[in-house]
């Protein structure tokens, strides 16, 4: 019988930084799950300093978030050489977010990439980014 657990996690990979999203998305071929550009308004009002291009966005949780993790890098695998260009030709940074909720007494997730994301992660000088929300047992 499987554990309920109220714990979650969301993992997505995102391009930060000065460039243009839909340059990032003609060149990789890949429909982005989010974006905005610089100058781009927020729901406050203000505006955004820097673009962002997010894709790969996996809610599935599973107590081993490398899971998630290589859901999330899935469809850039095939795309490093790309990406090194992006990140050479602009002022950018990669990141991998992690974003765990967990429960204090919930069986705790495993948070530790595997070789292979990391090895992605060292090929597009992506970074790791773990995000880790803990609540009370009364929470």
């Amino acid at each position: 019988m499987m554990m309920q657990t109220r714990n979650s996690c969301y993992t997505y990979f995102k391009i930060t930084g000065d460039f243009d999203p839909d340059e990032v998305t003609h060149l990789l071929s890949l429909q982005p799950t989010r974006t905005w550009k610089i100058g781009d308004f927020r729901k406050n009002g203000t505006k955004y300093d820097f673009a962002v291009w997010e894709i790969g966005r996996c809610k599935e949780y599973d107590v081993f978030v490398e899971n998630q993790m290589r859901k999330t890098i899935a469809p850039l695998l095939d795309k490093i050489n790309l990406l090194n260009l992006i990140h050479r030709n602009n002022n950018v940074a990669f990141v991998l977010e992690i974003v765990p909720t967990i429960y204090v007494g919930d069986q705790e997730p495993c948070l530790a990439p595997p070789l292979d994301v990391i090895d992605f992660c060292h090929a597009t000088r992506t970074e790791i980014d773990i995000d880790m929300y803990v609540y009370g047992i009364d929470e």
